[in-house]
């Protein structure tokens, strides 16, 4: 993690806040998301602002307003396209379009928010709300509100793990850092666990 951190820590501050804003835009608007999680430009900028590289605040702000502006994209998307965007789509993504879909059926507005912790979801539930006809004023409110719970948790969560690696790292030596490591990896992988525990279920109230 040191290494990580110091190989990002010759990155300008300008540069790591536009990632940190540009990753979660291209979320939804582009599909990206699918691939590439836009919490881990987020999380990694939040051990940076430990650090001293970036200001906290600065970090929640470009992934708040990133986010915001990518599912709002995604929406105006899926608004003009309709149901004929997702077509093409086949295979794992299909699965996980279908849960999607199922999602904003029982939810309608608030699936934006509930999405937005989980990565598939994140990524399709915008286009889907534009593409069933969900009011904008309605789509928009849940947006700002799950942005912003989202783009500060995240972000947080990154600050508050650089400061328990540093911790560790300085009380405990190598030992430290591993079992800190450790947690980390734990961290992933029940996060991984739960995404698709909700992919599942999803599935299952299909």
């Amino acid at each position: 993690m040191s290494f990580l951190v110091t190989e990002l820590a010759a990155v300008p501050p300008w540069a790591l806040l536009l990632a940190v804003f540009v990753i979660p835009a291209l979320e939804a608007s582009t599909l990206l998301g699918l691939v590439v999680p836009g919490e881990t430009a987020v999380l990694l900028a939040g051990v940076l602002a430990h650090e001293g590289r970036v200001p906290l605040v600065a970090v929640m702000a470009a992934a708040v307003l990133g986010a915001i502006t990518g599912d709002s994209v995604g929406y105006a998307v899926g608004a003009r396209l309709g149901p004929a965007l997702f077509s093409r789509i086949s295979g794992r993504a299909a699965r996980r379009l279908g849960a999607a879909q199922a999602l904003v059926r029982r939810f309608g507005g608030l699936a934006v928010l509930l999405g937005r912790w989980v990565a598939f979801l994140r990524t399709l539930v915008p286009s889907i709300a534009g593409a069933s006809g969900i009011p904008y004023r309605r789509f928009v409110a849940f947006n700002v509100a799950g942005a912003t719970l989202w783009g500060v948790g995240v972000a947080g969560a990154g600050y508050l793990l650089g400061a328990a690696y540093r911790r560790a790292e300085g009380a405990l030596g190598l030992a430290g850092t591993v079992g800190t490591l450790v947690l980390v990896v734990g961290a992933l992988l029940g996060t991984r666990y739960l995404s698709r525990r909700a992919e599942a279920r999803l599935h299952r109230d299909e």
